[in-house]
């Protein structure tokens, strides 16, 4: 009865021995989507234009040159004043559209480097996860 008690002992011995270790190494493996910012660059988006901005500028433009001069010179002033007015306006389209963004470089747990872009700002040294082209701050 006791050599059955002892080979009990040993297998349950062997058997939380393993889970023990197993767990253990579980533990060590580095998290896929685990890291640390590293830098954070603000960048500034161009923004698009869809020629509204032109138009209306060479509009107002070719109207403002339309009251200068008469003749020849008027027709001059306006197409100066329309082409003028048109770049302005698209100009002012795209500022308008402009917006910025942030490039920040991650140092992964596994070592990797990643660089996703952010519309706000994290802190250097903050741990966060990546989940495609995204950033979760972790707690």
């Amino acid at each position: 009865m006791t050599s059955a008690f002892s080979l009990r002992s040993v297998c349950t011995a062997a058997f939380v021995l393993a889970a023990t270790l197993s767990a253990a190494h579980a533990q060590a493996q580095p998290c896929s989507t685990c890291g640390r910012v590293e830098s954070v660059h603000r960048v500034q988006s161009q923004g698009s234009t869809s020629g509204v901005g032109a138009v209306a500028g060479g509009v107002v433009g070719g109207v403002v040159g339309n009251q200068v001069g008469n003749g020849r010179g008027r027709t001059l002033a306006t197409v100066a004043g329309a082409a003028g007015g048109a770049l302005a306006g698209n100009s002012v389209e795209r500022n308008r559209n402009t917006s910025t963004m942030y490039r920040v470089s991650v140092r992964m747990d596994d070592g990797s480097m990643r660089t996703i872009e952010s519309h706000s700002p994290p802190h250097v040294g903050t741990a966060v996860s990546v989940h495609g082209n995204s950033l979760q701050v972790r707690h």
